[in-house]
């Protein structure tokens, strides 16, 4: 599975809006591949940030 499916699983099975250290911790993944993975999903404007530093997948 690569990084950025992962981000996208584990937002998806939040009720609540994560900051990427929380994807980080719940993930297991690097910090970088993180950040790397959530700009991708920025990018195909596949998550969206309802307030500063939090996100969650687009409705």
């Amino acid at each position: 599975m690569e990084a950025k499916d992962k981000v996208l699983e584990v937002l998806n099975n939040s009720d609540q809006p994560l900051s990427a250290g929380q994807i980080t911790e719940i993930s297991g993944l690097d910090r970088k591949e993180v950040d790397k993975a959530m700009k991708t999903l920025k990018d195909e404007e596949r998550i969206v940030s309802p307030k500063r530093c939090y996100w969650q997948p687009k409705k």
